[in-house]
């Protein structure tokens, strides 16, 4: 098993157990694979949802830049929807179950057809 399959069992794993969602295992490789070598850092493949900083750089990056959505309030409500998903008191968000449960929120499956 390579590295980045260990890495998505991990997060279905995570997505199963800690967001009781039950993940669609071919979004989930893409995502991943999408999130390319920051999944393999330690510093990088979590995103830390305290740091307002970060959150930002989510929204920008992936949820407008990646995702093509427009700027709007809805875009911060949807990190904080996925937060909460994902357990406030979880250390550990994982990047690509993060951005795979904003994917599956926006509806923007097709993305990554």
């Amino acid at each position: 098993m390579s590295k980045r399959d260990e890495l998505i069992a991990k997060y279905a794993e995570d997505l199963k157990a800690k967001c009781k969602v039950n993940p669609d295992m071919k979004l989930l490789e893409k995502v991943t694979i999408g999130c390319g070598p920051a999944i393999y850092s330690a510093d990088s493949e979590t995103v830390a949802a305290s740091d307002k900083d970060e959150l930002e750089r989510v929204k920008a990056n992936f949820l407008i830049k990646k995702l093509g959505l427009q700027d709007s309030p809805k875009l911060m409500e949807a990190i904080n929807a996925v937060i909460d998903t994902y357990g406030r008191s979880e250390r550990n968000k994982y990047r690509a179950v993060f951005y795979y449960l904003l994917v599956k929120h926006f509806g923007k499956e097709g993305h990554y057809a």
